[in-house]
């Protein structure tokens, strides 16, 4: 069995980058479809912080999250 073979069995892997998630890894069966984007809300001592990860495609199976570039009244902060 080749790795191609083995990496087609197995689940997708979606790799977060930037942000608090940054370097966090997820896998999903590849029948469950993945969102094309992922809200992520940041606590902590301070105000609430949304993040929004955008779906970035990869060649085989999965892709990366991408931290979405901050616009006015993208990242909500209350």
């Amino acid at each position: 069995m080749s790795e191609d073979d083995t990496l087609a069995d197995g689940p997708d892997v979606y790799w977060y980058v930037g942000g608090p998630l940054d370097g966090r890894v997820d896998t999903r069966d590849q029948s469950e479809p993945a969102p094309g984007t992922v809200r992520y809300v940041h606590l902590h001592g301070g105000p609430k912080i949304v993040h929004h990860y955008d779906l970035h495609e990869v060649a085989g199976h999965g892709g990366e999250y991408r931290l979405r570039e901050s616009e006015a009244g993208d990242d909500d902060v209350t």
